[in-house]
């Protein structure tokens, strides 16, 4: 089995910046792709971004392009997620999420999910 543990989260005003981690720990040779999703309140979770193996292949939703960056760590076992320009639209529990595939935006598809992170954003 794969753990994500998921760290960064908090309460900002909108403009503000905030970096999310993930780590992997476990079985990580199973994991290819890592990826954000989020779940906003009242509303169904949605993906955010994900990163291939390598770093070499990144997808954004568009709702979050030019203002969020994901990144893999090194060690390939860690992601982040550099929020710039939050909004409060953008307040939700963010969840990293872990995959043996390629980048894909539909949550069905990855098989490892960690607790989630809450970022509020206030106007």
């Amino acid at each position: 089995q794969v753990q994500l543990v998921e760290s960064g989260g908090g309460l900002v005003q909108a403009g503000d910046s905030l970096r999310l981690s993930c780590a992997a720990s476990g079985r990580t040779f199973n994991i290819y792709t890592m990826a954000w999703f989020r779940q906003p309140p009242g509303k169904e979770r949605e993906f955010v971004a994900g990163v291939s193996w390598s770093g070499g292949t990144t997808v954004y939703a568009d709702s979050v392009k030019g203002r969020f960056t994901i990144t893999r760590g090194s060690a390939r076992n860690t992601v982040y997620l550099q929020m710039t320009s939050l909004k409060p639209e953008d307040t939700a529990v963010y969840y990293c999420a872990a995959s043996p595939g390629g980048v894909t935006t539909i949550p069905s598809q990855y098989n490892y999910w960690g607790q989630g992170t809450q970022v509020t954003v206030s106007s």
